[in-house]
């Protein structure tokens, strides 16, 4: 999804630690905005920092299962966010068919391969998290974890099915 940061606006962020440094600087040279921190170090830090670059009119992304996973169980930091910006919520899914894969990093990190085709899925919106509502309420996580499961079938379907 680097390739699409810049156009978009994207800010998100990255770990305190060197692999978060390491992707920090790749972001800001594709001209990403990132904020430092993750929810087991500097998570104060880090959310007000992406609420400043949204505010500043960025578009938020960041992964709703990390920093440590377990991967594709999402956590009740996006639904924080949601309801502090009153933003809505998609999710991405995402499949290439041709990359170089690092099995072990916790969310099996992959580097697509030059010329390999690369499908990025939008889901249809969750509304904002109001006021009202839990960030930890289970459903809102499964429903999440539905919708990114479905868009990434489906960029998976597309690759299957336009092989040439």
């Amino acid at each position: 999804m680097l390739s699409i940061v810049k156009r978009y606006r994207i800010a998100t962020i990255a770990s305190q630690s060197k692999d978060g440094e390491l992707m920090a600087t790749v972001l800001k040279w594709m001209g990403a905005k990132t904020s430092r921190g993750s929810s087991s170090r500097g998570s104060v830090q880090a959310l007000k920092g992406l609420l400043r670059l949204v505010k500043d009119g960025g578009n938020c992304s960041f992964a709703v299962d990390g920093p440590k996973g377990p991967l594709h169980k999402v956590k009740p930091g996006v639904f924080e966010l949601s309801r502090m910006i009153h933003g809505p919520i998609y999710a991405a899914g995402v499949y290439v068919d041709r990359a170089v894969y690092f099995p072990k990093s916790w969310n099996k990190t992959f580097l697509p391969k030059p010329f390999a085709k690369v499908v990025i899925v939008w889901s249809e919106s969750l509304p904002p998290v109001t006021k009202d509502q839990d960030p930890r309420n289970p459903d809102l996580a499964l429903e999440l974890e539905s919708l990114l499961h479905r868009t990434r079938q489906q960029a998976v379907n597309f690759i299957a099915d336009n092989k040439a």
